[in-house]
């Protein structure tokens, strides 16, 4: 701990304890702000790899280091499973003097806040949780914005009206893109159908290769996935139909059959939180950005597969989600029995949203794996 850290400690501890007695659990302000280079560790599940989840994670942190230049200092873990191995890393980094450290697995959740506890000066950041504390926030990004833009292109490009859907794991995450997928694409071709095949994984590219081949063999001319590997892009451009990538840009496994990338750019995130927690200036409310903040998108449109009257739509519907004149599950909303789940001038809640257990109309699939 540097003389100018432990002076600026002294200066502050007044105004610091003053303001404890009005912090709250969840909302309250970060650590203070750190001097010299800030130790940042972020911890993946598997490794960065060239597509997926974790390489854009890998690709925002790198925002972060590029902006932030010298003022951050980064170290990346990789391969640390949803485990007890998981705790002894978190542990390991805050002890060694990380003042932010970052989880980028939903299964992380649960240890990474045990571990806070423990280290009240250290900010810890956890993607897609829903656990917060004085010095432990978590973030994620509404990708269904984007898998619901997908569905509008999809349902202009496809000319079987079957849309095949690669999908990971049924929890709420994975229903809710499924569903924004579907309502996408019936909001201009109402007649279509999206099909659901699961494979009980996010990362098993044979799985994933399988349940591609599967849907094309049901007729669907798009494909779309919720799952880590180009697996499904590759099956798409050897079948002579189309698909969208997950995560990341996919269109290099793809260059005919991409249609575009459901996407995160963490890196907004990333420098944001990063910058505040510096300052002195963060804060453990829950972020959940989206279209509008730019942290997802559908990116990298293929002009020669996507027409222009699609590309024209997709436009109107990006502005209207920023603008926030839409909402993929504004009412009336149905599920595949025909029930009533949404009413009309009334919109899905975030508390439905994140137990989400229904397909709507439209989807061929099951919630059982």
């Amino acid at each position: 701990m540097t003389e100018r850290f432990i002076l600026r400690r002294l200066f502050v501890r007044a105004a610091l304890s003053l303001a404890a007695a009005a912090t709250l659990a969840v909302g309250a302000s970060s650590p203070a702000a750190a001097a010299g280079p800030l130790g940042v560790s972020i911890v993946y599940l598997g490794n960065p790899g060239d597509a997926g989840w974790t390489h854009a994670h890998d690709l925002g942190i790198a925002a972060a280091e590029k902006t932030l230049g010298p003022q951050i200092k980064v170290t990346r873990i990789e391969n640390v499973p949803e485990n007890a191995d998981a705790e002894r890393v978190f542990r390991d980094r805050a002890a060694k003097g990380d003042k932010v450290v970052i989880g980028t697995s939903f299964g992380y959740m649960d240890a990474m806040l045990r571990v806070s506890r423990d280290f009240p000066d250290t900010v810890f950041l956890h993607c897609s949780g829903y656990k917060s504390a004085p010095n432990f926030g978590n973030f994620n990004g509404k990708v269904y914005e984007s898998a619901y833009l997908a569905g509008v292109v999809a349902g202009y490009v496809s000319k079987s009206h079957v849309l095949g859907f690669v999908g990971s794991v049924p929890i709420p995450e994975v229903v809710r893109n499924i569903d924004a997928f579907a309502l996408g694409a019936r909001s201009v071709a109402p007649q279509t159908v999206v099909k659901v095949v699961w494979v009980s994984s996010w990362f098993d590219p044979g799985k994933e290769r399988q349940a591609a081949e599967t849907l094309v063999g049901l007729g669907a001319d798009v494909l779309m996935q919720n799952t880590d590997s180009t697996a499904t892009m590759a099956v798409a451009e050897q079948r002579g139909v189309h698909a969208f990538g997950w995560d990341s840009d996919m269109s290099r496994w793809g260059p005919h059959a991409h249609l575009g990338s459901v996407a995160y750019d963490w890196g907004i995130y990333y420098t944001k939180a990063i910058d505040e927690i510096r300052s002195g200036t963060w804060t453990s409310k829950p972020v959940y950005w989206g279209v509008k903040e730019g942290i997802t998108d559908l990116v990298n449109v293929n002009p020669a597969a996507v027409p222009p009257e699609a590309q024209r739509a997709l436009a109107e519907r990006r502005a209207a989600l920023v603008a926030g004149r839409i909402d993929p599950f504004a009412g009336p909303l149905k599920d595949q029995s025909g029930k009533l789940r949404v009413a009309a001038n009334a919109t899905l809640s975030a508390t439905d949203a994140n137990r989400l257990d229904w397909f709507v109309e439209g989807v061929d699939g099951k919630l059982v794996q």
